[in-house]
């Protein structure tokens, strides 16, 4: 069931929405959280896609925030709300609702969304495209427990990743962190199979490639080894090359799909390491509401080694995890506090 209102208000959408259960016969609310989608008319099908494919895991109420971009002086200052409410079959397991915003309520869009959250559920806020440089800051931002972002989708991903650890706040994820979650998950049980001390450590994929930064930076980080940050022509990440002083541990995937798992002294294997769909990604992401610690210490790790580098003004040296990165270059971890307890990256698995 699907019902179009132009020129309407909170108020309205909720009366909608109301009538609209009575007339498919689900008067009851059984959704587990309110998921925003803030983006733009280009980019606005494919998220709802996905989140609806999300919403089989997760049955939620799905707000689609449209900011609409006024063509003339006079448009600008005519404030306007059209909202399309999606039930039933229109809707998959839970409910959408799009809001297109007008005028100066584009500035005001957490106005609109406030009244239309779930009671007493939690909120995530998901921007695919052109996520602001502090979410936790922006109105609608504050509004969530989870604030998703993806840096594969800016013009400059690599230099996104200082921004994300300057403003981090409990509660911020990333989808190139949720991309490597198979990754981080294999190594840690690669590493469990033997008894050896990493030495260093190879991460090889596209230049500019976010998860691949964010891979070196979390092994760097919880194995305290030198990080060498290698360019491929992908697709993606593409290996992984962990030296032990037991030998190699290797894990390659050249094709997006299928891994190859070696250890020394044992048969090669393949195993399943695909490339995931945006609705995995975020079905991933709606199952935990707390803070994530881990992509937080691996973040604030990698924008170090950045800030270290455009400081030291190396120029032609390069940082293995600084934008640009050449082949070959070597990113050294800092020297600890003796301290701090070294925790094994078998302990620090995935998600």
């Amino acid at each position: 069931m699907k019902t179009d209102l132009t020129d309407t208000t909170a108020s309205k959408i909720n009366k909608a929405l109301v009538l609209g259960r009575r007339a498919i016969g689900t008067p009851a609310i059984g959704m587990v959280l309110t998921l925003v989608i803030v983006t733009d008319e280009e980019n606005a099908y494919d998220a709802l896609k996905a989140a609806s494919d999300a919403a089989h895991e997760h049955p939620s109420r799905t707000l689609v925030v449209i900011k609409r971009v006024s063509r003339s002086p006079r448009d600008r200052t005519r404030s306007r709300l059209d909202a399309e409410v999606r039930l039933g079959a229109d809707a998959g397991t839970g409910e959408t609702i799009v809001l297109r915003l007008y005028g100066d309520v584009v500035d005001h869009a957490q106005s609109v969304v406030l009244p239309l959250l779930l009671p007493d559920a939690p909120v995530v806020v998901w921007w695919p495209v052109n996520a602001p440089l502090d979410p936790a800051k922006d109105p609608l931002g504050a509004l969530a427990q989870r604030r998703v972002t993806d840096t594969y989708a800016c013009e400059e991903p690599i230099r996104e990743l200082a921004a994300r650890a300057d403003a981090y706040a409990p509660g911020d994820t990333d989808l190139s962190w949720t991309r490597i979650t198979p990754w981080r998950s294999m190594l840690a049980a690669a590493l469990d199979q033997v008894d050896c001390k990493v030495q260093s450590v190879e991460v090889e994929g596209e230049e500019y490639n976010p998860s691949c930064e964010l891979l070196g930076m979390w092994l760097a980080d919880r194995l305290d080894v030198p990080v060498k940050r290698t360019v491929s022509s992908g697709p993606g990440l593409t290996a992984v090359r962990l030296d032990t002083d037991c030998g190699p541990v290797v894990l390659d995937r050249a094709d997006g799909s299928l891994a190859n798992l070696s250890i020394q002294g044992q048969p090669a294997r393949a195993v399943a390491l695909k490339r995931r769909e945006t609705a995995e990604l975020i079905a991933e992401e709606l199952r935990r509401l707390d803070p994530d610690d881990t992509y937080a210490s691996a973040l604030r790790y990698g924008v170090d080694r950045l800030n270290e580098s455009a400081k030291g003004d190396r120029a032609g040296e390069g940082d293995a995890l600084a934008v640009a990165a050449p082949v070959g270059t070597v990113a050294k971890a800092p020297a600890k506090d003796a301290a701090r307890e070294k925790t094994p990256v078998r302990k620090a698995a995935a998600k």
